[in-house]
């Protein structure tokens, strides 16, 4: 694997380097094809933030790009952070490849349905239904008493079609189109 340093008023001592590369070595592992890997190391300088060493790990490879942020109180305590972090991302990527590639898993038990083109992608059900104007916070309403994670109307206020959904923090969003003419 390609390992590239850089840092910025830290210094990188030959025997965390090569603990690094190790580290980084057998997280390669998990995903096949990751052959590059960049290290940024840097001291925070705000003197108000106890764990000022901050190390970011980008991986790459076979069109994937899998970063992670930690710090510590030492180089080697936040790059054991990032680690941690990796080595989650690259187990959570593995498991999509892997679905995504497994027999069983491609059609999802559905019909597949072609396009003109003779491409497998395409919606799967088909749903009509009328569209009608209200307020966001209508919306949301309607929303959850449906019990979506999102709700398709017209913006009462804008005269345009717009959604709002639950975010994953538990608030909720608003898309809104905007209708050129």
């Amino acid at each position: 694997m390609e390992i590239a340093y850089r840092s910025r008023n830290v210094a990188i001592h030959s025997g965390q380097r090569e603990r690094m590369e190790e580290r980084l070595n057998h997280l390669a592992k998990f995903v096949e094809g990751l052959d590059k890997a960049e290290i940024a190391i840097y001291e925070e300088k705000n003197p108000r933030i106890a764990e000022k060493e901050v190390c970011e790990v980008s991986m790459y490879g076979h069109g994937h790009v899998v970063r992670a942020k930690g710090s510590g109180f030492e180089i080697m305590e936040a790059f054991d952070r990032v680690v941690e972090k990796l080595e989650h991302r690259l187990e959570k990527l593995k498991g999509k490849l892997i679905s995504r590639s497994h027999p069983r898993h491609r059609n999802g038990g559905t019909k597949e349905i072609f396009n003109g083109n003779g491409s497998h992608r395409g919606p799967v059900k088909t749903k009509t239904f009328k569209i009608e104007s209200m307020t966001p916070a209508e919306a949301v309403l309607h929303m959850e008493l449906l019990s979506h994670s999102f709700y398709f109307f017209t913006n009462e206020d804008t005269g345009s079609p717009a959604v709002v959904y639950e975010r994953s923090d538990g608030t909720v969003g608003l898309i809104d189109s905007e209708v050129s003419v």
